[in-house]
């Protein structure tokens, strides 16, 4: 008999990030691309990043501080809570991979809005639990009565993005603490901030405020987008002590590299970068929305680095005419929305030409 992996390993479809920009350039003939797919920070990291890169180089023989103990710190003052609130992970992919190992069993669910982020899904798949997908209301933002109607005594996760990917949309404060009223103690509420520190709507909460008050609540939040470190994979999640425990039980003992935790470190202490990448991100979809009205586009109103369009059914040979003219960016087909692309913010130049290939990608 041929050796073979669990059954269900072989339905789960593995994570394909596509091209890189190089091999698209070379495929394509261009001399430049602008990257306007990942929801990555166009002005990068902060210039303190490399300074501390570069002062840890010597140290990279060493493993890494398992505990994470000076960004441990660091988060501590920043978020006036116990180092024990605190956990790590190589990217906010692996919490959702760890969370799902420690709190998972065959026969409960893991519910989720639909469509949201892609890999609750394959958490839920790795570990035998039933997919809850819950669709958004007309307006692409959660649908958190209806979720609460859905939960089941085999609930154990819940996970709301917020502010939600594709969608840039997000629940405000009030209608957020009505669904926690009603969840009940046998589930575990983890509210996915990855695109924080973009929201400024003043009905947007800060899933902080729930842990500060003890709830059944855990926050996740990455260094990958408004502090620009997607290259180093370093996420973390904030929680009361007893619901990170079973994490740091099944994490691997070094889980997040010397580099990722000093760049971090210097990353959180440069808040003026992240002004500036709000400043940024703010103009940039101003730009997109009010060129949307102009052509006679559908987008949905966002809260995170992005703009979800409705191009219609010719969206994928949109896409790829953008392609050609050294525009990157994603098509919705793998959230189940096929005939929208989603187009993250970058410079004013790229905002700008962005502009004008969608102009003349639509007329041609």
């Amino acid at each position: 008999m041929p050796i073979r992996a669990r059954a269900h390993v072989y339905e789960m479809q593995p994570y394909r990030a596509g091209k890189t920009p190089e091999q698209l350039m070379q495929s394509l003939g261009l001399s430049e691309l602008i990257k306007l797919s990942s929801n990555e920070n166009p002005l990068g990291a902060s210039p303190r990043v490399r300074e501390a890169i570069l002062s840890a180089l010597e140290s990279i023989h060493r493993y890494p501080d398992g505990a994470c103990t000076a960004l441990r710190d660091a988060l501590s003052d920043f978020y006036q809570l116990p180092p024990d609130h605190f956990a790590f992970g190589n990217g906010s992919d692996e919490l959702i991979h760890l969370f799902g190992v420690a709190y998972l069993e065959p026969g409960d669910a893991l519910m989720m809005g639909h469509p949201s982020f892609v890999r609750y899904e394959a958490s839920a798949q790795l570990n035998r639990a039933t997919l809850q997908r819950v669709p958004l209301t007309p307006d692409f933002r959660l649908d958190l009565h209806a979720m609460a109607a859905a939960i089941t005594e085999h609930t154990r996760l819940i996970y709301l993005a917020n502010p939600n990917n594709p969608t840039g949309t997000i629940v405000a404060r009030a209608e957020l603490e009505q669904f926690l009223a009603r969840v009940p103690d046998h589930a575990l509420v983890v509210l996915d901030e990855a695109y924080f520190e973009y929201a400024d709507h003043p009905d947007y909460p800060s899933g902080v405020d729930y842990v500060r008050a003890g709830q059944n609540v855990v926050v996740f939040r990455t260094f990958s987008k408004a502090y620009g470190l997607a290259g180093l994979r370093i996420g973390y999640a904030i929680g009361r002590p007893d619901l990170l425990d079973p994490v740091e039980r099944v994490r691997e003992p070094f889980n997040v590299n010397t580099l990722a935790q000093v760049a971090a470190v210097a990353a959180l202490g440069d808040q003026d970068h992240v002004a500036r990448t709000r400043a940024l991100n703010r103009e940039g979809l101003r730009m997109f929305s009010e060129a949307c009205e102009r052509l006679g586009l559908r987008s949905v109103p966002s809260q995170a680095n992005f703009l979800l369009i409705e191009i219609g059914a010719r969206c994928a040979q949109v896409q790829q005419r953008l392609l050609q003219r050294g525009i990157l960016v994603r098509t919705g087909e793998v959230f189940g929305l096929p005939t929208y692309l989603r187009v993250n913010t970058g410079t004013a130049e790229q905002n700008a030409r962005f502009v004008e290939a969608l102009a003349d990608a639509l007329r041609e």
